[in-house]
């Protein structure tokens, strides 16, 4: 039983929402004489690590918080520490402290309250905007505040799975998105490459997230959901306006993934250093026609091997010496494979970033999807 973690647990639990990191800091000064507790989150485009407090950014990936990010381990540098704030996988950023004892069990003690304060975190998110607002280096659109909302997060961690997705440009995403949900026994996943401009985008992307969500909470099959998603989008919009998607349901007994592929985002495997593209059978894009009838397709995944999703804006992206292309992102995944799933992703979407010198001009999303194998 870890005494401190429990009276940090205690504390969270009765402070305000608002107040999570001073209920913190006041059990760290009482039980450890720590006299400096930060909060660090990872910003929208996962660039930079930013107070909750005053004070600059950190940007730097040499940087102690950094490389506790990117390890998920705690850092030392000197008397201060840096801690993972991580829940059930999803990485919010990092708990500076200083002076940090130098006991190991100590230190342990500590990352476990930072765990502890991540899922409070996760707990309050709904009725604060103290949180979301500090982790923004920059003003959102209004059509990107509506597609961060509806992320179910944005990193996962499961004994069978572990998978992260990201939305590009981050401050000023339009139309593309992902979602994501598992029970034990299945993985479901969705990849939205979006259609036009601005709210208009996301608000197409919303009821195609939202009839999807309301279909697959109902049980239905993998080809019911893309149908009652696809009718829902035609009866509002009368194939005037459509969007892509990918639908994947994850067997996590048996590695059998099951696909709809309606006008759908891009699937890579990779797996053991080769990349290849998974054939999918191409069909209409939801709401395109009324009434489309769409059929599913399965194949087994191997133990280790890694699924990428790509929307159209990463392979089409272009630079000052022309289009990304098929060769550069092969090229760039081969490279992940010791990467967890985050940062897989971010760094893809960082080379993509360099490659257009700046910010991307069309939407674009990375799914990442690892497949450890089911528990034995």
């Amino acid at each position: 039983m870890n005494e401190p973690a429990d009276q940090a647990r205690e504390a969270l639990i009765v402070a305000p929402a608002h107040r999570l990191v001073d209920a913190v800091a006041d059990v760290l000064a009482e039980r450890y004489g720590i006299t400096a507790t930060e909060l660090f989150q990872v910003d929208y485009r996962l660039a930079v690590l930013l107070p909750l407090g005053e004070g600059a950014g950190i940007t730097g990936p040499g940087h102690p918080a950094w490389r506790c990010f990117d390890h998920q381990e705690p850092v030392l540098d000197g008397t201060t520490g840096y801690f993972p704030v991580t829940m059930r996988g999803e990485q919010r950023g990092v708990l500076r402290l200083a002076p940090v004892p130098g006991e190991p069990a100590v230190r342990d003690e500590l990352a476990e309250i930072a765990t502890t304060l991540a899922h409070e975190l996760a707990a309050v998110a709904a009725g604060t905007d103290v949180y979301r607002t500090a982790r923004r280096s920059r003003r959102l659109t209004l059509a990107a505040e509506m597609q961060w909302e509806l992320l179910p997060g944005r990193s996962r961690t499961r004994p069978t799975f572990g998978l992260a997705g990201q939305l590009e440009p981050a401050y000023a995403v339009r139309g593309d998105s992902f979602d994501w949900s598992d029970d034990g026994e299945q993985l479901w996943i969705a990849v939205i490459n979006g259609m036009g401009e601005g709210v208009m985008a996301s608000m197409l992307t919303a009821l195609a997230t939202s009839a999807l969500r309301n279909a697959r909470r109902s049980r239905l099959a993998l080809a019911d959901q893309a149908a009652l998603a696809d009718q829902a989008i035609y009866d509002l919009y009368r194939g005037d306006q459509y969007l892509s998607a990918l639908l994947l349901e994850l067997d996590l007994r048996s590695g059998v993934m099951t696909a709809v592929d309606a006008g759908s985002p891009r699937l890579v495997r990779v797996r053991d250093g080769d990349v290849t593209g998974q054939e999918l059978e191409a069909q209409f894009p939801l709401g395109m026609f009324e009434a489309t009838d769409y059929r599913e397709q399965r194949f087994p995944l191997h133990r280790g091997e890694r699924l990428f999703v790509l929307s159209d804006g990463v392979i089409d992206a272009v630079g000052q010496h022309g289009r990304y292309g098929e060769l550069a992102m092969e090229r760039f995944l081969r490279r992940t494979g010791n990467m967890e799933p985050l940062n897989a992703v971010r760094s893809l979407l960082g080379d993509l970033r360099a490659f257009v010198a700046g910010d991307l001009v069309d939407d674009a999303v990375v799914v990442c999807v690892d497949w450890t194998g089911p528990q034995s």
